[in-house]
């Protein structure tokens, strides 16, 4: 699978420095659990390369790559013990090249139009930015993106929950690294269940799923206008007819033939429907993909569940 699509549809990346190899699986799990079956393992500790390899044994399901990776000899420890991608915090073009070479994805850190350009030249498609925050923020991303629109970003440094979706919702960055869910004093302490409910946190305020609205099958378009101009007149809410079905506010849909779902549907409305129809299925939740809707750039805007619940279609849709 096309590691960048995996990272894309994580939308975030914990970035973790591995004292202790014993800690390696156990956080791994907590990630997982929490809903992020991906890491980055810095190379800032002598066991890195052990604790990849632990966790790409054990776990083999786990998106792991090497963070802080400055070497070609790192690059290569990083490999032999399963890392799938490899990310380094400068661009060094022997780092690159020697990846390249290796057919593994790299992400070096860019943080200049320069550095932006010499990664270019090589072929590559995504970067890390690094250091976020203090090198500009998104501001200097977005200013980035104008001359270089075939480059996608992975900000790290600085993230944290306040902003990471500030980041995500444009479209040039693929995800964010960040360290604030996974952070050191709570592995060295081995607070897993916290570190699984910080991640958990993260994802779904990410993800961040609402009630859009709720879909009622009719049999016909008079009955629909009949039920909706009923819950307009009792709730005060706003009348408005389309082509196949009429809504009472934003908050009932009166179809008018019966659609999905044996009673009707229910919308739920996410940040990111991609992501979160990622997340669902790592879940063991199916889709149907027949019901995708997308927008002009390729985009999922839409998409049903395969199954009901309590006789209503279950569907997402990105948040306006």
């Amino acid at each position: 699978m096309d590691i960048i699509k995996e990272l894309r549809d994580f939308g975030l990346v914990p970035v973790i420095k591995i004292t202790k190899v014993e800690n390696a699986l156990p956080l791994a799990k907590a990630l997982a659990a929490g809903g992020l079956n991906c890491a980055e393992i810095t190379f800032r500790t002598e066991c890195a390369a052990e604790a990849i390899a632990v966790i790409t044994k054990e776990m083999p399901d786990m998106l792991v790559g090497a963070g802080t990776v400055l070497t070609p000899e790192q690059a290569d420890k990083a490999i032999e013990a399963g890392s799938r991608f490899i990310v380094s915090p400068g661009f060094n073009p022997r780092v690159v090249k020697h990846c390249l070479e290796k057919g593994i994805p790299v992400l070096p850190g860019c943080a200049t139009p320069s550095e932006v350009e010499a990664a270019m030249e090589l072929g590559l498609k995504a970067v890390k930015f690094f250091p976020a925050e203090a090198a500009g923020g998104l501001n200097m991303i977005k200013s980035m993106s104008a001359p270089y629109g075939g480059i996608e970003f992975m900000p790290t440094g600085g993230i944290n929950d306040e902003n990471m979706l500030d980041y995500l919702a444009f479209g040039k960055i693929i995800a964010c690294g960040g360290s604030f869910m996974v952070k050191d004093s709570l592995i060295e302490a081995g607070n897993f269940e916290e570190i699984t409910r910080l991640t958990k946190n993260a994802v779904m305020k990410m993800l961040s799923f609402k009630l859009a609205h709720i879909g009622i099958n009719c049999e016909n378009k008079e009955e629909a206008t009949k039920g909706a101009r009923l819950l307009c007149t009792l709730f005060g809410l706003e009348y408005k007819e389309g082509n196949s079905s009429t809504f009472a506010g934003a908050e009932y849909e009166l179809m008018h033939a019966p659609y999905l779902g044996k009673n009707g549907h229910i919308a739920i409305s996410t940040n990111f429907v991609n992501r979160a129809k990622a997340y669902l299925e790592k879940q063991g939740i199916e889709f149907n993909d027949a019901t995708a809707k997308y927008d002009a750039k390729g985009n999922l805007k839409v998409i049903y569940l395969k199954d009901e619940i309590c006789g209503f279609a279950i569907h997402l849709v990105e948040k306006k």
